[in-house]
């Protein structure tokens, strides 16, 4: 009986056969996935990016919306210097090219001012109170105005043209401001005010007026709450009295209303104080 080997000729032409037959349909199915990816992907289709900056949101989408863009706002910023709610930076950048149902990425000016909280400037040097506003998005004019002061060129007041910032107070970005900045003390004597019966903030702005500063502040009730509003009821020196310019008056505040109106007028010596 003639021996037959494990593998005769017929089964390797058998064998190859279906081998070259898998790669053929391999290659076929292959090549039929990618052209169907190129297709469903629209490989190597793009459309130009219309430029739609400087134009609102409403205006835009349409535009985009032609070309199978879609927008998508993702940031907001502001600017004196174009409209309100106009879109100031787009991603693609404009007449670039974008496949078919891409995202524009849009930044908008924004619809109103950003406002920030004004911080105390009072007594630094005007050259900090400069970095600290333009930091803040405020612009401050180079020119300033000066009050005689006990000490020389720190700031006693931040004006706008509506008049004094305090601190705490909300202001919009944008806004432009002048520091009232000291420059020592004048030749001049001056009257003291009576200031029994302000606030700390209107007392300051009135000794400004007469070209005086607030020194030496006391409260009588350290822990009083944040919204607790107190009120002088002490002053030194006393109203009507004579100070050079740019020298200072001591204060003495309580949110006891009854000692405004029991004791305003028996201002104590400045001696005891303290």
């Amino acid at each position: 009986m003639e021996k037959r080997s494990f593998f005769d000729r017929s089964d390797i032409r058998f064998v190859g056969g279906n081998i070259v037959i898998a790669l053929v349909v391999g290659i076929a199915i292959l090549v039929g996935l990618i052209s169907w990816l190129r297709g469903y992907t629209q490989h190597g289709v793009e459309v130009e990016v219309e430029d739609v900056r400087g134009m609102v949101v409403a205006e835009a989408e349409p535009i985009l919306g032609a070309s199978d863009l879609r927008l998508v706002v993702i940031d907001s910023t502001f600017s004196d210097e174009v409209p309100f709610g106009t879109i100031v930076d787009q991603d693609p950048k404009p007449n670039s090219h974008a496949k078919h149902g891409r995202a524009v990425y849009v930044t908008i000016n924004a619809t109103t001012k950003r406002h920030i909280t004004m911080p105390n400037l009072q007594d630094i040097s005007y050259r900090q109170a400069q970095t600290t506003l333009r930091g803040l998005g405020l612009r401050v004019d180079s020119v300033m105005d000066y009050e005689p002061s006990t000490f020389r060129d720190l700031v006693l007041d931040v004006k706008t043209d509506t008049g004094s910032i305090h601190p705490g107070d909300k202001i919009a970005v944008g806004t432009r401001v002048r520091l009232v900045v000291g420059f020592g003390q004048g030749t001049e004597q001056v009257e003291v005010p009576s200031v029994i019966g302000l606030t700390l903030q209107d007392a300051r702005q009135l000794l400004l007026s007469h070209r005086l500063t607030v020194g030496a502040v006391t409260y009588d009730e350290e822990q009083a709450p944040e919204e607790a509003v107190r009120y002088i009821y002490s002053q030194s020196p006393a109203a009507g009295e004579k100070l050079l310019e740019g020298e200072t008056v001591m204060l003495r505040l309580s949110t006891d209303v009854e000692k405004v109106v029991s004791g305003g007028d028996n201002n104590e010596e400045e001696g005891n104080w303290f």
